[in-house]
């Protein structure tokens, strides 16, 4: 699961990743680190991989507590994953990283995203649009905009203020 408040421990960086595979070797660490897109800015730590994580997580930016705990959900490697606004506050840089790193965890399980940002969800075999906790479309990306409903105005809203 990585959440929208990513949550990291008074611990190393390195034992912050194993928590999901506390038997994992420390080259399945650097190789999760890697397919996230966080291992360049782990190395550039004082410690690198030993840095240890202050009490609040606050020797690291909200992006990139959210790439680690995408590499600690690599590395946990779950059948069935959860990723809740996983890029809702960070910048658009960030953002970038952060999909592609999302697209490499997503590869070969089933996946299920809650997300306010739709270039999140783009690629998804399966979208469903709730309103006021109710299921009012579903379909694929390109589906959705066809029937031009609730998520094609949500999707046209957000493109036009990235403009």
């Amino acid at each position: 699961m990585v959440l929208q408040d990513a949550w990291l421990y008074e611990a190393s960086i390195k034992e912050n990743l194993r928590f999901g595979n506390l038997d994992a070797t420390d080259e399945e660490v650097v190789e999760a680190a890697k397919a996230a897109n966080v291992d360049h800015f782990i190395r550039t730590l004082p410690g690198g991989y030993n840095m240890e994580m202050n009490q609040e997580s606050s020797n690291v930016s909200l992006g990139q507590k959210q790439l680690l705990t995408i590499a600690r959900a690599l590395l946990a490697d779950p059948k069935i994953l959860i990723l809740d606004e996983a890029t809702s506050s960070v910048d658009t840089r960030l953002e970038l990283l952060i999909q592609k790193a999302m697209a490499k965890l997503m590869e070969g399980r089933t996946s299920f995203v809650i997300a306010h940002r739709l270039s999140t969800i783009q690629e998804a075999d399966k979208i469903l649009v709730l309103n006021n906790g109710q299921i009012i479309e579903q379909g694929n990306h390109e589906s959705l905009l066809a029937a031009k409903g609730f998520y094609y105005d949500l999707y046209n809203s957000q493109f036009a203020k990235s403009k």
